[in-house]
């Protein structure tokens, strides 16, 4: 037998107590309801003695959780299991000192995928011998994940065998177990005690590159020291004196990168172009938008990166048609490439013209290579991991094309999903399955072509963070196949902000997070699993959602009139107790007076009477029945406007302006007649206006309440009944956009569960900063200077002299009178102040990156954005000026991103 003592230090209060689970039978046997309290023994530590027989204890594995009594839960301690390896020939007793692993420690980020995959990775795994031969037997563990592919961890103690204290005779531990690390060694009993230090060592300098700060570590002389015994020291965290680890990266859409063998956009074959240049210029990270399909309509307005088709499956845009194989027919390959080229010298992205070029190859492709392709066993087992939503997506996409929409609701057949049905439709032996197996076809080279260049990444320490939607598209395949998931009668969208004073209307449906919730979040982990095949890191868009999303009814267009989902309305009662005498008809509907038409529309208010409203009393208006809803109205206008006779200008302001006469309401209405929710934003309203005093008064604090302080504790418990699923389905750095109306629980949530924030320069979540000083955005966090929804740093530059102005003294501190263009000095300053903030990672737009060059920059900075997000049909076409060829021999530049990164720390090794 084997006799295992554990002690391990915790500060615990009443009803709080320590357990020790493991693979042995002593330790439970992994089951929790055996596992083994442990007893206090004075002070904060606590400690158990169990025997194991030899088999057991040559290997055996262990986790400590703390029982909380007064509240009946469980907290298991961070990490993998801790696994210890004794020589049974030599070993009877074994005394292990922990220390607690806590759930919330920024180095847990350090165990994520993109450090243990790429930036961590070790090419092999060593187990050291034993130092020393005689005396007590110790073993020294180091669990530190945070050292690069040239370093290995090091000891250097007073003791002979641990080199005296000289740098030259450092002694290289172990790391079989790796992220831990460990060194057996012998002391005798008159040696004791023994000081050390743990060490980064340089495996190519071959020389020790830093020394862990703090008081030495001591093993102390042992009151039970006997041979036969084994001290197991178990040390955590390597107290650097470098600081905290920090990375940099370029962010970019796939379709926006440009080389000499495109077809006229981006393609993932283009992502290893772009991870030598990130090699080269000290990036460790690649931001890209989402990938997924989004063909809906073959027109550009497909475009819309956020409107996938389905969250599994990858956009075809993105295909390399030389890597899927060339045609035949020589002619018909030069056809291709003439048209290749053509495409390929464009400014911008030619959606349709580049989706009706490899749509054509697709077909003689799948035509000449499908009977190879579909019956490889690579392809087999591609479609054995996926064909859960490989087939209703392929189905879907050929259901699309016969019935000439997506809007499934439409379609004369299968409008409603039916497994059997579908599988029917789908059987190999259908005239029609070539028009299915298409789809398997492209989306296996997609595949296979985007995992080749995350490997490639990986391999050379780089990774690749991708984009999740906080929505699904209202016409897509997994609307199709599990409506039940989604609230098909809304729309999601964000109230107003910086980007749209109206708010937005994305046209999503809203998540049933109820019904999500009955199988414990299934859809959102296999999203998130398929994720991970490609990206180590991701970023949630509008994580805000998972707190409560902005959800607009029907019949709306804008997001103005949106409530919060989850929310807490008023009832009646409850206004009246707020000192509001509340009228339906007053504070509901919207107020259209005279006075406030002649406003608005000044010489056309009698036009707009006549046409648009009845007037039910003297000098007050209601719409008419036909345009009563922002959606009636605006298809109306939309028929004038295709009418051809109509001066389209005149109307469009006038769709904006009774737009805002719809919204001149100071409460939504629910489904329950007696509950109200304040409308966003009512101050600007004429109703408002053409309050009293005393009501004006009420309804401020009122609407401070409902926005401010009402939902907090309310949207937090709902925000901690999904992420915490979510995010424990794989081992992915996870960011979250937290960008606009953030409530007052979002960062204390994000915080506990570790989920890096974003800092915008110019939008700054601190009310009392006009702009984020880099310096003080917190270590969890993004940092950035623009992003896809926001003008360039250039284009910012040249929107507000004013507020440059103000920027240009107070964060680059600068006397005198700003540039009018951001000029490439000043480009490098801002890039250098984020380069050398705390914060985890700094992640710059590539156009950004550009703007420090002169010769690289592109001439017109009103060229550079990607997105406008008032604008609903905006055509995401940016493209990179330059291709990854020229980038790449652009030596001087690449030389000084380089030289950033390591002077910023930001390119250390490890």
């Amino acid at each position: 037998m084997i006799k295992v003592r554990f002690n391990i230090d915790y500060r615990t209060v009443w009803g709080q107590r320590l357990f020790i689970c493991g693979s042995a039978k002593s330790l439970g046997s992994w089951d929790e309801a055996r596992a083994v309290p442990l007893v206090p023994t004075g002070g904060e530590q606590w400690s158990i003695a169990v025997e194991m027989d030899e088999a057991e204890g040559k290997s055996f594995d262990y986790k400590y959780y703390l029982l909380d009594e007064r509240f009946g839960t469980t907290e298991w301690e961070f990490g993998n299991k801790r696994r210890q390896t004794v020589d049974a020939s030599r070993c009877k007793t074994v005394e292990v000192t922990d220390y607690w692993r806590p759930l919330i420690d920024d180095q847990n980020l350090l165990n994520t995928s993109p450090f243990m995959q790429a930036f961590f990775r070790k090419k092999g795994k060593s187990k050291k011998e034993a130092l020393g031969t005689q005396g007590l037997s110790y073993r020294l563990q180091l669990r530190l994940p945070r050292v690069g592919e040239d370093y290995q961890v090091g000891v250097i103690g007073n003791h002979k065998v641990l080199g005296e204290w000289n740098e030259e005779k450092v002694v290289v531990m172990g790391n079989a177990q790796f992220p831990v690390w460990e060194l057996d060694v012998h002391f005798g009993l008159e040696e004791l005690p023994v000081e050390y230090k743990y060490v980064l060592y340089n495996t190519k300098t071959k020389r020790v590159e830093e020394w862990e700060g703090g008081e030495n570590r001591y093993l102390p002389v042992s009151s039970s020291a006997e041979e036969g015994r084994l001290t197991i020291q178990a040390d955590e965290h390597f107290r650097f004196q470098s600081g905290n680890w920090r990375g940099a990266g370029v962010a970019i859409p796939v379709f926006s990168l440009r080389s000499e063998s495109g077809t006229g956009v981006g393609e993932f074959e283009d992502i290893k172009k772009l991870v030598d240049w990130s090699v080269k210029t000290g990036n460790k990270l690649i931001q890209v938008l989402p990938v997924n399909d989004t063909i809906a309509s073959h027109t550009w307005v497909d475009s819309y990166p956020y409107a996938g088709i389905s969250v599994f499956a990858l956009h075809p845009i993105y295909a390399n048609l030389q890597t899927m194989g060339a045609l035949s027919d020589s002619k018909k390959q030069r056809e291709f490439d003439k048209k290749r080229i053509a495409l390929n010298r464009l400014d911008h992205v030619d959606h349709e013209q580049v989706m009706n070029t490899k749509a054509e190859y697709f077909k003689l492709a799948y035509a000449e290579h499908k009977e190879v392709v579909l019956k490889s066993k690579e392809f087999k087992t591609f479609f054995a991991q996926n064909g859960h939503w490989l087939l209703p997506y392929a189905v879907f996409s050929c259901l699309r094309d016969r019935f000439g929409t997506p809007d499934f609701s439409q379609w004369p057949q299968y409008s409603v999903y039916s497994e059997k049905e579908i599988a029917k439709f789908a059987d190999p032996k259908q005239k029609h399955y070539d028009d299915v197996a298409i789809h398997y076809f492209i989306q296996f080279h997609l595949d296979k072509q985007l995992k080749e260049a995350t490997a490639y990444a990986r391999q050379r320490g780089v990774v690749l963070k991708g984009d999740i939607p906080i929505g699904i598209f209202r016409y897509s395949v997994d609307a199709w196949v599990a409506p039940g998931l989604y609230n098909m009668d809304c729309q999601a969208g964000a109230p107003p902000d910086d980007f749209s004073v109206t708010g937005q209307n994305w046209g999503f449906p809203t998540y049933n997070w109820e019904e999500m919730a009955k199988d414990d979040y299934a859809w959102w982990k296999e999203r998130l699993k398929k994720m991970a095949d490609y990206f180590d890191v991701f970023r949630i868009d509008h994580i805000l959602g998972f707190f409560r999303i902005w959800e607009i009814p029907m019949h709306a267009v804008e997001g103005l009139f949106g409530h919060f989902n989850p929310c807490l309305p008023f009832s009646l009662q409850e206004l009246n107790n707020w000192g509001l005498q509340f009228n339906k008809k007053r504070y509901c509907e919207p107020f259209i007076r005279a006075y406030v038409l002649s406003e608005i529309f000044g010489a056309h208010s009698d036009k707009v009477k006549g046409t648009y409203l009845d007037e039910f009393e003297e000098g007050k208006y209601r719409f008419k029945e036909q345009y009563n809803t922002q959606r009636k109205l605006s298809a109306h206008i939309e028929e004038v406007m295709q009418s051809g006779n109509a001066d389209n200008e005149h109307l469009i302001w006038l769709r904006s302006q009774l737009f805002r006469l719809h919204a001149e309401v100071l409460f939504l209405t629910t489904d329950d007649a007696s509950l109200f929710n304040p409308r966003i934003g009512f101050h600007s309203t004429f109703s408002y206006r053409d309050l009293d005093d005393q009501s004006k008064e009420v309804m401020n604090r009122l609407y401070v309440h409902y926005f401010y302080k009402r939902h907090n504790d309310f949207w937090k418990d709902r925000a901690m009944e999904k992420l915490p699923a979510l995010k424990a389905a794989t081992n992915m750095l996870i960011c979250g956009e937290d960008l606009g109306m953030v409530p007052e629980s979002v960062p204390g949530v994000m915080a506990e569960l570790q989920i890096l924030s974003l800092a915008v320069q110019r939008m700054p979540n601190n009310p009392d900063w006009e702009f984020w000083p880099p310096s003080q955005t917190p270590y969890l966090s993004v940092t950035t200077t623009s992003s896809h929804d926001t003008s360039t740093l250039r284009g910012w530059w040249e929107e507000d002299r004013q507020e440059v102005q103000r920027f240009f003294n107070s964060i680059l501190k600068q006397a005198g009178e700003a540039p009018i263009h951001c000029e490439p000095w000043i480009a490098s300053e801002i890039i250098r102040q984020h380069m050398e903030a705390p914060a985890m990672w700094a992640i710059f737009p590539i156009q950004d990156l550009l703007a420090m060059d002169e010769r690289l920059r592109r001439p017109s900075s009103s060229e550079e954005r990607i997105n406008v997000p008032a604008n609903s049909q905006h055509y995401w076409k940016y493209r990179l000026h330059l291709t990854l060829e020229q980038l790449l021999e652009e030596d001087d530049f690449n030389s000084y991103l380089r030289t950033l990164a390591d002077e910023t720390g930001r390119n250390r090794g490890y």
